[in-house]
């Protein structure tokens, strides 16, 4: 029986993420996780390299992947192709997606696939040119730049092969956008000097060859820009930077300068954007479901994709939208909307990374009243006993 997920969240559906060594050697897994209350299991088919704690599993309680790998077999479409995704190590051996896929719907869940993209620190050690490079020369390894012709074919193919996966319902596609500086790293120093909206911004324009020639098509000398930038950003070395978001971007480049730059970025994100979604439905079935992880704010960058949302609603299905720090960014995707558009509120249930699964219940009634018509549960796998017993207690 497929659970519901109805109930004390004012009768929204919901879905937990759930790794593929989550359920892969612990037969307790499927059924713990539909016990939830969710209806659907949102499980990683592709996904970057991380260290995860698994609490109840029997065999292990760490699992660490070391690079961004898929979790199935790949086929011959990268046969001679010099970039392609990478098979997952003993963390995820040969079809683990789809081992987990079939126990979770043994438990009576709706699986749907989960697909990392436009984040891969491996591709970026191994083809270095394919990186963001920032104003000053430091490439990002895990960042790919999506303007990269190269890149962009890689990034439609992978999204179409990682998300019609055998007996998926639908998928998420994350990182669908522009990568910048926010990216967690070993031993990560990175936060001693606070960035911003602006400065965020600033650090994640690329001067990349392909994005030196784009800014040149949108009037703008990219010496000239990256010197602007790195003039733009000196008060932020210093502590006295003043950061309001866009509009300091306005004021520290000029507003032509900047309405260039966010012009050439916002165009290559939006066409990936409908590349890949493009390729996933053309291998998928009729009814199957894609959704994106997105941010409504376009210059926004990261696994929350920024994206224009009347723009994005014409061309996926709905949204995943963050919402562990507050309901506010569903409002200006509900205001498009159609009456079969997913609208997916995402909270991190995890006590330990910043959530409050006891809240779980007046969190869902506050992202219903803003026009959510789901939730996502972020992670059935990674949450203690006690903050899966809230759950539990907030679904029920």
């Amino acid at each position: 029986m497929t659970h519901s997920g109805e109930s004390r969240t004012g009768r929204l559906k919901a879905s937990a993420f759930v790794y593929p060594w989550d359920v892969n050697g612990d037969p307790a897994a499927p059924d713990r996780i539909a016990a939830l209350g969710v209806h659907q299991a949102t499980l990683a088919s592709a996904y970057h390299s991380t260290r995860a704690l698994t609490p109840r599993h029997p065999r292990h309680r760490i699992v660490t992947a070391e690079h961004a790998a898929v979790y199935y077999p790949a086929d011959d479409r990268w046969t001679g192709r010099e970039l392609r995704p990478y098979p997952a190590g003993d963390w995820a051996p040969g079809d683990a997606y789809g081992e987990a896929a079939e126990a979770l719907r043994g438990a009576g869940l709706d699986v749907h696939t989960w697909v990392v993209l436009a984040h891969n620190s491996r591709l970026g050690a191994e083809h270095p040119d394919t990186s963001v490079v920032n104003a000053y020369g430091d490439r990002y390894p895990w960042a790919p730049c999506i303007a990269q012709p190269a890149t962009r074919a890689y990034l439609a193919d992978l999204a179409a092969e990682a998300a019609v996966r055998p007996g998926a319902a639908g998928t998420e596609l994350e990182s669908l956008g522009w990568y910048g500086l926010q990216h967690l790293h070993a031993h990560d120093k990175t936060a001693g000097v606070g960035l911003g909206d602006a400065g965020q911004y600033l650090m994640a324009l690329c001067f990349c060859p392909t994005c030196r020639t784009g800014y040149g098509e949108q009037g703008l000398a990219a010496d000239e820009l990256a010197a602007a930038v790195r003039e733009a950003l000196e008060p932020l070395w210093r502590g006295t930077g003043d950061d309001a978001g866009w509009p300091t971007v306005e004021k520290l480049l000029g507003e032509p300068v900047a309405t260039a730059t966010r012009a050439w970025r916002d165009g290559q994100a939006r066409t990936l954007q409908e590349t890949a979604v493009a390729a996933v439905r053309a291998a998928a079935p009729e009814g199957f479901q894609v959704l994106l992880h997105a941010d409504p704010v376009t210059y926004h960058c990261g696994a929350n994709a920024g994206v224009d949302p009347a723009w994005i609603l014409s061309v996926a299905d709905g949204v995943v939208v963050p919402c562990t720090g507050g309901t506010a960014l569903l409002t200006p995707f509900a205001e498009h909307t159609r009456g079969d558009t997913v609208l997916a509120a995402n909270f991190t249930v995890v006590s330990g990374m910043g959530g409050s699964p006891g809240t779980l219940a007046a969190d869902a009634a506050r992202a219903r009243e803003l026009g959510a018509t789901e939730l996502r549960l972020y992670h059935a796998g990674l949450a203690s006993d006690g903050d899966l017993a809230a759950v539990r207690e907030a679904l029920r």
